[in-house]
């Protein structure tokens, strides 16, 4: 099977970021940006970069933009130019559009007019500094909806010699321990009556607010 290709409208931080490590995991990544400077810093790094407007009809379907199975509109401040290239992807059929929302309403927007999905690299960053600020513990948070969230925890000095029956995470926090790391590795069924060590890595699913007490709870042992 070949693998996807990718195009990444808007190359600030965010947009450069992704299309580079895109194309260093190995697949074809086209870069748009109407400006050359930031075209010209990524050029060297992605399979193709291209200056153009993004909304410009004829100079999206120019560069066989439908042809790619993803595109990433990574465009930053400028919310009309973002609304309107979404819409415009949108026409030409590209199968899968990705889109960065400055805010709520932006991206209430960009789902109605046809983004399949819409993402906030600034709100997630700052979701991730504030879990790990509650918890050094914390090691990645990721939002799965408004709800709910997966943790992967570090083991707090407070839990190594114990067991997850000891632990009783899910009678305690409503909160379900996924997987156990070790060194890397991922067990998806731990026994529960290992004791944890040190090193130990716990993936735990919750409700957000669930997740928040246990973090805490052993943020302040």
């Amino acid at each position: 099977m070949a693998k996807k290709q990718f195009a990444v409208i808007g190359l600030g931080r965010f947009g450069s970021s992704v299309a580079k490590y895109l194309s260093e995991m190995g697949y074809e990544v086209l870069a748009v940006d109407d400006n050359s400077q930031r075209v010209q810093d990524v050029a060297h790094a992605v399979t193709h970069a291209v200056i153009a407007d993004s909304t410009d009809e004829e100079a999206m379907s120019a560069l066989g933009i439908r042809n790619f199975d993803v595109v990433v509109v990574a465009i930053g401040q400028d919310i009309q130019s973002s609304i309107l290239t979404t819409l415009i992807l949108k026409d030409l059929g590209v199968p899968s559009i990705i889109v960065k929302a400055q805010n709520e309403l932006h991206g209430k927007v960009l789902s109605k007019i046809g983004a399949d999905k819409v993402i906030y690299p600034e709100r997630d960053m700052g979701l991730r500094v504030a879990h790990h600020l509650i918890s050094p513990n914390i090691l990645e948070h990721i939002e799965l909806s408004p709800d709910y969230s997966i943790v992967e925890m570090k083991v707090p000095s407070a839990m190594v010699g114990k067991n997850l029956i000891q632990l009783d995470i899910r009678q305690k926090y409503e909160c379900n321990v996924l997987a156990v790391k070790k060194n890397n590795d991922m067990d998806i069924t731990p026994a529960p009556n290992v004791p944890l060590q040190p090193d130990d890595v716990l993936v735990i699913v919750g409700r957000n607010g669930q997740l928040t007490k246990l973090e805490q709870a052993y943020a302040e042992l």
